[in-house]
C-alpha cells in the first residue's frame, strides 16, 4: 500500500520545463530611456512581417522636433556599427545579451568600441531635407531593436505595453475586500 503511494505521488509531480522553453523577456519594461528628449509622439508602431523575407516595419518611427536633434543611447552598450546602410547614416549599439539597437538617420563621430552609457550622445538626426524620407515631409528617427536576428519592439523597453485589465467594483458587503 506504501508503495502505491509513493508511486503515486510521483506521478504527480511535475517535471522541470526543458531549457529551451524557459523565455526570458527582452529587458524589463521601461528599465532603458527614449533616444529623443523630451519623449518624441510615435509616428508609425512596431509591425513585424508574418514572416522573416516579407516586408513589415522592424521597428518605431519616433517624430523628431527639429533637424539635428541629439540621439541619445537608451541602455548602456557599446557602439557596434557607424556607417551607412544603403542611403542613410546608422548607428548600432550593442547592449549585451544578444540586444542591439540601431537608429537610422543619424550622423556620428563615434566609432565602433566606444562604450556609451545610458543617456549618452550617439549623435544627431540628419535633416530631412537630406534624405529621401523614410516619413515622408515628416522628420523622424528609426529605432529598431533585435535579438540576434529576430526583432523587437522598441517601446517594450520604454513602456509598460501589457493589456489593461478592469476589475469589477468592489461591494463592500460581499466579502470581496472592504471592511463591511
Amino acid at each position: 500500500m506504501k508503495v502505491s503511494i509513493v508511486l503515486a505521488a510521483l506521478l504527480f509531480i511535475p517535471a522541470p520545463a526543458p531549457a529551451q522553453a524557459v523565455v526570458q523577456p527582452p529587458a524589463p519594461a521601461g528599465s532603458w530611456s527614449w533616444p529623443l528628449s523630451p519623449r518624441p509622439a510615435v509616428l508609425r508602431v512596431f509591425d513585424p512581417p508574418d514572416q522573416p523575407w516579407l516586408s513589415g516595419h522592424r521597428g518605431v518611427d519616433l517624430q523628431l522636433a527639429s533637424d539635428g536633434v541629439p540621439v541619445t543611447s537608451p541602455a548602456p552598450g557599446t557602439v557596434s556599427f557607424v556607417g551607412f546602410v544603403v542611403d542613410r547614416p546608422v548607428v548600432t549599439i550593442d547592449h549585451g545579451n544578444g540586444l542591439r539597437s540601431s537608429f537610422e538617420p543619424v550622423e556620428s563621430t563615434l566609432r565602433p568600441g566606444t562604450a556609451v552609457v545610458k543617456g549618452s550622445v550617439l549623435g544627431r538626426a540628419v535633416p530631412a531635407r537630406s534624405l529621401p524620407g523614410h516619413c515622408g515631409a515628416t522628420m523622424c528617427l528609426h529605432w529598431g531593436v533585435r535579438r540576434g536576428g529576430e526583432y523587437l519592439n522598441p517601446l517594450v523597453f520604454v513602456m509598460d505595453l501589457r493589456p489593461s485589465i478592469l476589475l469589477p467594483p468592489v461591494n463592500p458587503g460581499s466579502g470581496l475586500g472592504g471592511s463591511g
